[in-house]
C-alpha cells in the first residue's frame, strides 16, 4: 500500500472517530498541550524580549540563552524530566517550553530593535513615558515580526508535542507511537497526517490574527 492508501484507510475507519482514542479526542488533547506550552513560552519570552529590545540591553545574553536552549534535544530533555519529576504533564511541558521560548524571545527582541528610531525619539520628545513609547509606538510596528516568532514557536510545539505519547499521555502522537509498536503503519501515517493538518490550521490562524491586529500601513511595509 502507498501512503495515500494508508491515509484513506485510516480516516475511513469509523473506529478511529469514536471513544477516548478517537480522532476528535486525540486532536483536542494535542491542541490543549500545544496551547498550554505556547502560553507559557509567550509569558516568558514576550516580556523579556520587549524589555530587552526596548532598552537595548541584554542582547548578547539572549543570544547565548537562545542558542543553548536550541541545542537541547527535546526527547532527551523529556527523558531527563521524567527521571527527575516522574510521569505527567509537567515533564512534557518542560521540553516544549524550552523549544518554544528561543524563537519568541529572539524574534521579539529583534523586532523591537528594528523599529525606526525617529518616531521613538519623537514620542520621547513629546514627553511619553517609556512604557507608553514601548506599547504605543514600538510594539505596533514590531507586531508582524513578533507574530512570526509566535507562529514559529507554535509550529515547533505542534510537531514536537507528539512526544507526550512517550510518557503515556494522549495527543496525536499516540497514533504514531502505538502504530509503530503495533507495526500498524496505517495508524502511523494517519497520525502524521493529522499533525500536518494541525500545522496548516495553525498557519491559517496566525495569518488571520495578523490580518486582524496588524495595522494595514504596517502590513504594506
Amino acid at each position: 500500500m502507498n501512503v495515500l492508501s494508508f491515509v484513506q484507510a485510516f480516516f475511513s475507519d469509523s473506529a478511529h472517530w469514536q471513544g477516548y482514542d478517537g480522532i476528535p479526542s486525540r486532536f483536542l488533547e494535542h491542541v490543549q498541550y500545544s496551547l498550554l506550552a505556547l502560553a507559557i513560552a509567550a509569558a516568558i519570552g514576550l516580556p523579556v524580549g520587549l524589555l530587552t529590545g526596548h532598552t537595548g540591553r541584554g542582547g548578547n545574553v539572549i543570544a547565548v540563552v537562545a542558542n543553548a536552549a536550541r541545542a537541547l534535544p527535546s526527547f532527551g530533555l523529556l527523558v531527563l524530566a521524567v527521571l527527575l519529576i516522574g510521569f505527567g504533564l509537567l515533564p512534557v511541558m518542560i521540553p516544549l517550553v524550552v523549544l518554544a521560548v528561543p524563537p519568541v524571545l529572539v524574534t521579539t527582541y529583534e523586532a523591537v530593535r528594528a523599529v525606526d528610531p525617529a518616531p521613538v525619539d519623537a514620542a520621547r520628545g513629546m514627553g511619553m513615558r517609556e512604557s507608553r513609547v514601548l506599547f504605543r509606538v514600538e510594539v505596533p510596528v514590531a507586531l508582524p515580526l513578533i507574530l512570526s516568532g509566535l507562529r514559529t514557536a507554535a509550529l515547533q510545539i505542534v510537531s514536537t508535542a507528539t512526544i507526550a505519547a512517550y510518557v503515556s499521555l494522549g495527543g496525536l502522537g499516540r497514533y504514531i507511537i502505538d502504530g509503530l509498536y503495533q507495526r500498524n503503519y496505517e495508524k502511523v501515517v494517519g497520525g502524521a497526517t493529522l499533525v500536518a493538518v494541525l500545522s496548516l490550521i495553525t498557519l491559517a490562524l496566525f495569518w488571520g490574527v495578523g490580518r486582524l491586529v496588524v495595522s494595514p500601513g504596517v502590513r504594506r511595509r
